[in-house]
């Protein structure tokens, strides 16, 4: 199969924001890959708010830095 869509990966973005703010905080996104370390998040978080939106996910998805979500 093909890679992952950019939709599809920011669908799953949404779906990882458990309390529906528009943002993901290290706990949210652990909850689902719980492989994700801090160290990690942090360098996905651009623009250093402790929080991921939309585009830092799909950016840090793309890079290899966060787990993609499986197909």
């Amino acid at each position: 199969m093909g890679a992952m869509t950019l939709p599809a990966m920011a669908q799953e973005a949404a779906e990882i924001d458990a309390n529906g703010d528009g943002v993901m905080t290290l706990d949210e996104v652990q909850a689902v890959y719980g492989d994700v370390t801090a160290e990690s998040f942090s360098a996905a978080d651009e623009n250093k708010d402790g929080a991921l939106d939309d585009d830092e996910m799909v950016a840090a998805q793309e890079a290899g830095i966060l787990p993609k979500p499986a197909e």
